[in-house]
């Protein structure tokens, strides 16, 4: 969504840094109840570890609340080269391989409470400074750090990003009022983009959710990477320069 609204939204004759900013905050309120729709299938498939989801999505929160306030003052550019490589950066990492094999059937999964409340924090930052939700950096945190399948890393990732995007959109609606052009705006956050987004991903979020039970981890876990490099070689600018 970052990248798709930061393309489009200049279009509307709103200046790129405010465009940028007000892609992330948006797209942090459309994480909020697509995340909750998700939430509630990966629950009913038992892939959501409750515990280590509130931890995580609490220091989340305040990280994230942080991580607006910094991107607040920011300039657009920066935020947009920041994104695309944190995303690369992720997939190479993934992709390369030095991620750990996946849990092995009836291996019990480590909940360590204190490691992923510390996480918690960084991650928040990162997703308020991105609007990424943080799911990009929590999977691969419970895979490689709990040993967590990657269905179940990825239902308490989704658990957990309820309450990241939370504190990145109360730092982007405060710090954002009285600076965008844009009509029906909550300072960075648009009300209606994020309503025809929000149409549309909510349900989508239902068939996320199924198609992440239904394909193998190990192919799950390509299209992760897949679709980072793309968005993260769009945020860059290396297609503008083909």
């Amino acid at each position: 969504m970052v990248p798709v609204m930061s393309w489009l939204i200049p279009t509307m004759g709103v200046p790129e840094d405010i465009a940028i900013k007000t892609a992330i905050g948006t797209s942090l309120l459309v994480i909020l109840p697509t995340a909750i729709s998700g939430t509630w299938r990966h629950d009913r498939r038992k892939a959501v570890r409750w515990r280590t989801a509130l931890t995580l999505g609490a220091t989340a929160l305040i990280g994230g609340m942080v991580g607006g306030i910094i991107a607040a003052h920011l300039p657009g550019k920066v935020l947009e080269i920041g994104f695309g490589g944190l995303v690369l950066a992720i997939a190479s990492w993934m992709g390369l391989g030095l991620m750990p094999r996946l849990s092995r059937e009836g291996q019990e999964l480590r909940e360590n409470l204190p490691l992923v409340a510390v996480c918690g924090f960084p991650i928040g930052i990162v997703s308020g400074l991105t609007g990424l939700g943080g799911g990009a950096l929590i999977v691969p945190m419970l895979v490689l750090a709990l040993s967590f399948p990657m269905q179940t890393a990825v239902g308490t990732s989704v658990a957990a990003i309820i309450f990241s995007s939370i504190g990145g959109i109360i730092s982007y609606a405060i710090n954002g009022l009285g600076l965008s052009p844009l009509p029906h705006s909550l300072g960075y956050i648009n009300l209606p983009i994020w309503a025809l987004l929000a149409v549309t991903s909510i349900p989508l979020a239902q068939f996320g959710a199924r198609a992440a039970h239904a394909l193998p981890a190990k192919q799950l876990r390509y299209v992760f990477i897949a679709f980072m490099v793309y968005s993260g070689l769009r945020m860059i600018g290396v297609f503008n320069a083909i």
